[in-house]
């Protein structure tokens, strides 16, 4: 949805929708954003939730100069975008949302900050409305990898695990600097030739993990040989505030693309049934079929990613190749057109007669543009 107005640089929105894309668009363009009717038609509850406030409360620790105004019924929000600063951060995440949705912001703005970026992130590190921080290391990291070049200083690790509803987890994300990221062509995605996978538990019988591991390597036994999946017992402390278990399956190509699926256990509010182990494990393994089905360069969960790495890199011309585009990243790229200026070529990529028979998985997106050669302005230079 494009801006309803425009009052110089200040891009003015309306509704509650895409504000994560908006915000973090707007620290990396400068422009300020005012975003306003934010769920006023909820009498209940209107204006922003409390998670919303809690990734605004980020931002304003990673920048430096941020300046935020909030009506008092919260349904109107201006955000005027300070310098990226970096550095050390820590925040306690809200457990409404898992600690993939502030992650995502994390690893969108991390390489054009002041100083590498070193986040300690707390809250739930797996919850079905997010990523899990497993499906962020396999597929948004080894994305990011490709147009960093130099992957140094890169890394996320879990610290403790925490699951939906009561958090108690903890990660630990460092991002080095770039002046400029590369022009990348990417348009081979290869072949799967492994599939690894971690199964957690946290507060519950250590056979929930051993029954998920067996009924997920089942499925994807079927297809080939190079399947291992580990298990990550937690127990006290490590374990977090809540019961629950899950896992989180990767499938890497030959050329190095990553595609990720996450299942979890129901909570206790979700549902009174509780979550059968066999299904859980086999519901993960289809939806990694289905990922690896839609195919492309990278995960769909991150093709918002590409494009924005492809937008911000040298003026050169980048191509990279997806799967069907998803809703989430249709809105972001009309989100770059209105704070860059920036606009893509898609096109389904041709298919030469000799390889008609040889085509894979559903119908692929070429994403072809011209990087605005966007430099990093924070960075100190030596």
């Amino acid at each position: 949805m494009p801006p309803v107005a425009q009052e110089g640089s200040c891009l003015i929105y309306r509704g509650s929708n895409f504000l994560k894309q908006r915000l973090v668009l707007s620290c990396l363009s400068g422009k300020p954003v005012k975003i306003t009717q934010i769920r006023s038609e909820d009498e209940m509850a209107p204006g922003l939730r409390e998670y919303e406030i809690s990734l605004i409360r980020l931002f304003d620790k990673l920048t430096n100069g941020t300046k935020i105004e909030l009506n008092p019924a919260g349904t109107s929000v201006m955000f005027s975008p300070g310098l990226l600063h970096g550095g050390h951060v820590e925040h306690d995440c809200c457990v409404q949302r898992g600690i993939g949705y502030y992650l995502d912001a994390m690893i969108a703005l991390g390489p054009f900050c002041k100083m590498p970026l070193q986040c300690h992130l707390r809250g739930v590190t797996n919850s079905k409305d997010s990523p899990s921080v497993d499906h962020v290391k396999g597929a948004a990291l080894s994305l990011l990898k490709r147009f960093l070049l130099v992957d140094e200083g890169l890394e996320l690790r879990v610290v403790r695990r925490g699951v939906a509803p009561l958090g108690g987890g903890e990660i630990v994300f460092t991002c080095p600097v770039r002046k400029s990221l590369r022009a990348i062509q990417f348009q081979q995605q290869g072949m799967v030739k492994r599939i690894r996978g971690t199964v957690y538990a946290c507060k519950v019988s250590p056979a929930m993990a051993n029954r998920t591991v067996e009924s997920a390597k089942g499925c994807m036994l079927k297809f080939l040989p190079d399947v291992y999946i580990y298990t990550d017992q937690n127990r006290g402390k490590m374990s977090g505030n809540s019961p629950g278990f899950g896992i989180c399956l990767l499938a890497e190509t030959t050329d190095g693309v990553c595609f990720a699926a996450d299942c979890i256990s129901n909570t206790r509010e979700e549902s009174d049934t509780p979550s059968i182990p066999e299904d859980l494990g086999r519901e993960a393994a289809m939806r990694l079929l289905d990922e690896m089905y839609r195919g492309g360069c990278c995960d769909a969960a991150y093709q918002w990613l590409a494009a924005l790495y492809m937008a911000l890199g040298q003026k050169h011309v980048s191509k990279f190749l997806t799967g069907a585009l998803s809703t989430y990243t249709v809105h972001f790229l009309q989100h770059l057109r209105d704070f860059f200026s920036i606009t893509f070529k898609l096109e389904n990529p041709e298919v030469d007669e000799d390889e008609e028979d040889d085509v894979r998985g559903a119908q692929k997106v070429l994403m072809t543009c011209v990087g605005i050669g966007y430099t990093n302005i924070s960075k100190r230079v030596l």
